[in-house]
């Protein structure tokens, strides 16, 4: 191939390709690149000073563009998801203990509520609970809302344990998706049956625990719940007091209660995720542009917190009247003391005699009207009004601790040849774009100044 570089088309076919080369490698207009020599032609045509097409205006134009410095460069994309996804995280944790463990007060003020049939105030409303918390704390002690706590958490912990093992010895799904089969569908909610038939009568002794009064009852122990439980389920169908339900007649309104609320609490989140997604899809449209992946990651996950939040609301408020019922009919027959929280001084015993769910219901109208059934709903908005304010609360702080943590001092960069050169040539100064020669070891063109190798 000697003396095909005096050849004008093989001299240009290989001038393109040189030129190419430097454009991937170096990028676009205004940056600094490299120069060099390739016998007698350079890789870019200059134009030197002395040039006569070379207008004024040109020369005063500042010709460097100086580089930015790492500080000015936003977060990797990997470390802004990994605080997104520990952002979530931490709203989620703060979420479950809430549900699980702040809210209890206001379970117990809302279950005392519900059974106490006699009662003169209903407590619709979160403004009459107020003097009776204070009156129950000042006699009782700040202790006396969280009874009943570790059966409460027992009984939670029961039904995954149970959940876990029927699904293990049997081919009944424990999750589902919206993808699932007709069979798959129908093997989970008899999964789900099972584990509330089970459960029923441990959850009756805890919804004991948690009514009592501290004051008029003995304090039960750790496992008093499990032992209870074994004997209202050996007793299944002759109770052990004269007014108490056997367990057969507790187990059919208990699984309708916990099917029927599970079902509705997936539904209302399915729908309020997927309005949700649609109605932010649609302002991005309207704003002409989509945000970023790890918008989009943070996005999502408070979608997903916000739909379950409103599912479990909806489920709470639709099946009240028939928490209550259940409830009552729980409580029958257990000879159990609760505080009287028409004024928060007094106890009183629960007397009842309902044959049934039916006869719950009928009675519970006759004599205490459709507003007996939402005895004790004050409590529920407290609860949820203190659940979602500890979310706030908790994203707002992590929220922030994000923002520090962003705008904290970066590590440097990874080292590499292409970083090395331009940071080394962000140190030109800018002023050499504003002199009518310039550098030394470079040479003027059209976008950049071009060193010498």
């Amino acid at each position: 191939m000697a003396g095909m570089e005096s050849y004008q088309g093989f001299s240009h076919d290989r001038q393109c390709v040189l030129d190419r080369t430097v454009q991937n490698r170096y990028g676009g207009r205004g940056d600094i690149l490299p120069h060099t020599e390739v016998g007698s032609q350079s890789r870019m045509p200059s134009k030197t000073f002395d040039d006569a097409s070379l207008d004024d205006d040109e020369v005063g134009v500042r010709l460097s563009v100086p580089l930015k410095s790492y500080e000015e460069i936003p977060f990797d994309d990997e470390y802004d998801i990994a605080i997104t996804r520990y952002i979530g995280v931490g709203v989620g944790l703060a979420s479950l203990i809430t549900e699980n463990l702040l809210s209890h007060p206001f379970v117990v003020l809302r279950r005392q509520c519900q059974v106490h049939n006699n009662s003169c105030r209903y407590h619709l409303v979160p403004v009459t609970l107020l003097p009776v918390i204070v009156h129950l704390h000042k006699h009782q002690g700040i202790t006396t809302l969280w009874k009943g706590l570790g059966s409460v958490l027992m009984i939670r912990g029961m039904t995954l344990a149970v959940e876990d093992l029927i699904s293990k010895l049997t081919p009944w799904p424990k999750e589902i998706t919206w993808h699932n089969s007709l069979k798959s569908f129908g093997q989970h909610i008899l999964l789900k049956c099972t584990t509330l038939a089970i459960i029923t009568p441990f959850y009756s002794a805890s919804l004991v625990e948690t009514v009592q009064s501290d004051i008029a009852s003995e304090k039960p122990g750790i496992f008093d719940v499990f032992k209870e439980g074994m004997c209202r389920l050996v007793s299944w169908s002759s109770p052990q007091k004269g007014r108490m339900l056997p367990v057969w007649a507790l187990v059919v309104p208990t699984v309708m209660y916990g099917l029927l609320k599970y079902l509705f609490t997936i539904v209302v989140r399915g729908v309020a995720s997927r309005i949700m997604h649609v109605s932010r899809k649609h302002e991005q449209e309207k704003q002409g542009a989509l945000t970023r992946d790890v918008l989009g990651h943070a996005a999502s996950q408070d979608i997903e917190m916000t739909s379950a939040l409103v599912g479990l609301i909806a489920a709470d408020v639709v099946f009240f009247p028939l928490e209550t019922i259940l409830h009552r009919l729980h409580l029958q027959g257990t000879r159990t003391i609760i505080d009287n929280l028409d004024s928060g001084y007094e106890v009183i015993p629960i007397l009842t005699s309902y044959e049934g769910a039916g006869d719950c219901y009928e009675t519970t109208l006759q004599q205490e009207g459709v507003a007996g059934l939402y005895k004790g709903f004050g409590a529920l908005i407290l609860q949820f009004a203190a659940h979602v304010a500890v979310i706030k609360l908790t994203k707002l702080v992590l929220t922030e601790i994000s923002s520090m943590l962003r705008s904290a001092p970066k590590p440097p960069p990874p080292s590499s040849s292409a970083s090395a050169s331009q940071s080394d040539l962000a140190h030109i100064s800018p002023s050499h774009g504003a002199t009518s020669n310039p550098p030394a070891g470079f040479v003027y063109t059209q976008q950049t100044y071009l060193p010498y190798e």
